[in-house]
């Protein structure tokens, strides 16, 4: 099995977990005091987890309604606080199968997620600073901030593309092409 078919699995068998989890109707809501930083971190009462198994364990059970997110399990449903994405795609890599390239963002939770039309890019202007905020879309409505070290290795894989006369850096994968911004700004 090739390792894009490999990171496919996963992603199914991701998605199957989601699907069930999606029809859970817990009796139980509340809050509990979790919040996932900016910098992908975890905290429970203002301690930051010490366990990455246990980070990934919640991981798995997060859940978004809107901007509101939530661990959903069959029996509560609890909401916690997120800074800004709920993970961080710390690395990025090119791989290229059968004359095709694919880039694959790997996460703080060990996630690997390929670029793709399921996994879009997005890149969001802060607009008081003019500074990208790249983001990667992983599942659920849920999306993982790209480091600065693993944008700048994103940019180094983008080629100059133009479209209505205006110039942008884009980059391929899977056969889906994706702007990273504009040149001419």
């Amino acid at each position: 099995m090739s390792e894009l078919e490999q990171i496919q699995r996963d992603i199914e068998a991701a998605a199957a977990q989601s699907a069930a989890r999606r029809q859970w109707r817990p009796a139980r809501e509340g809050e509990i005091d979790i919040r996932i930083a900016a910098d992908g971190s975890w905290y429970h009462e203002g301690r930051v987890f010490q366990r990455d198994a246990l980070v990934r364990l919640f991981a798995g059970v997060l859940y978004r309604e809107d901007d509101d997110f939530f661990l959903l399990t069959p029996a509560e449903k609890l909401h916690i606080k997120v800074d800004d994405a709920p993970f961080v795609a710390t690395l990025v890599e090119r791989i290229v199968e059968d004359g095709q390239q694919a880039i694959v963002f790997t996460t703080n939770i060990g996630e690997r997620i390929p670029l793709d039309a399921a996994h879009p890019l997005r890149v969001d202007i802060d607009p008081d600073s003019r500074e990208p905020r790249p983001y990667i879309h992983v599942r659920d409505d849920l999306d993982a901030l790209i480091s600065r070290s693993a944008f700048y290795d994103l940019i180094n894989y983008a080629a100059e593309t133009e479209r209505d006369g205006e110039r942008y850096l884009s980059v391929t994968s899977l056969g889906e092409t994706f702007d990273i911004g504009s040149i001419d700004e």
